[in-house]
């Protein structure tokens, strides 16, 4: 049986090894038993990610206040968007 995720996981660290878990049950090659464990370590860990994306959308959200509007790609201005 799998653990659970670890409250100290970052977002970074948990989707790096969900992404490793889907890679290894695209292979179709693990026993059922192992797919499952795989698989339930898998929701956990997706669980966790969407948490904390949540968590982070309600601090911008907080952080922005009412200054944030919808964007209509029509409305963007190639010229004044800055390039990194």
């Amino acid at each position: 049986m799998t653990e659970p995720v670890p409250a100290a996981h970052t977002f970074e660290t948990a989707m790096t090894e969900l992404e490793a878990i889907v890679r290894q049950m695209e292979t179709g090659g693990l026993p059922l038993e192992q797919a499952l464990d795989h698989y339930r370590r898998g929701t956990a860990l997706l669980r966790q990610c969407q948490d904390k994306l949540n968590a982070a959308e309600r601090q911008v959200e907080i952080l922005e206040g009412d200054s944030l509007v919808p964007l209509e790609a029509d409305s963007i201005d190639p010229d004044s968007v800055t390039r990194i």
